[in-house]
């Protein structure tokens, strides 16, 4: 399978979770989703709107909403320590999601919590979760 063929195929299942949850998935924030999914690495907003201002001459509000609008779907995560986005196209409707951020190469592995991790105190309800890991992955620690 191509990258571009896994990207159709990512923006299909995203446009599906928007569909289902009834939420619009319009031009930028496809866009901007598109991006995220091209980068296979953590980008930040200013290099999104780099991108996008070929196009459309996007201002930088433009692209911070799409962005809070893919990480309230679930179809990205911010990377706090990077101040970055990655793209998330797996349904997960409970739990939370860790990151592993390779420091060699910049990329990311995702993988989910079902269910709480932690018990949170009571009347707390948690909105988000995301762990955040930093280490070398497999084949940058086989390249030396």
């Amino acid at each position: 399978m191509t990258a571009q063929n896994s990207s159709a195929e990512e923006l299909a299942r995203a446009e599906a979770v928007c569909a289902d949850r009834g939420l619009a998935l319009t031009p930028v924030r496809r866009r901007v989703l598109e991006l995220l999914l091209e980068a296979n690495a953590p980008v930040k907003a200013y290099d999104l709107l780099a991108a996008l201002k070929p196009g459309g001459g996007a201002q930088p509000p433009t692209v911070y909403r799409a962005l809070d609008f893919l990480t309230a779907a679930g179809l990205a995560h911010r990377v706090e320590a990077l101040n970055a986005y990655t793209a998330c196209v797996h349904a997960h409707e409970t739990g939370g999601a860790e990151l592993y951020i390779c420091e060699s190469c910049g990329g990311v592995a995702e993988t989910h919590v079902h269910g709480a991790c932690h018990e949170a105190p009571e009347g707390f309800k948690v909105a988000r979760s995301v762990i955040e890991h930093y280490g070398k992955c497999g084949d940058c620690r086989k390249a030396g």
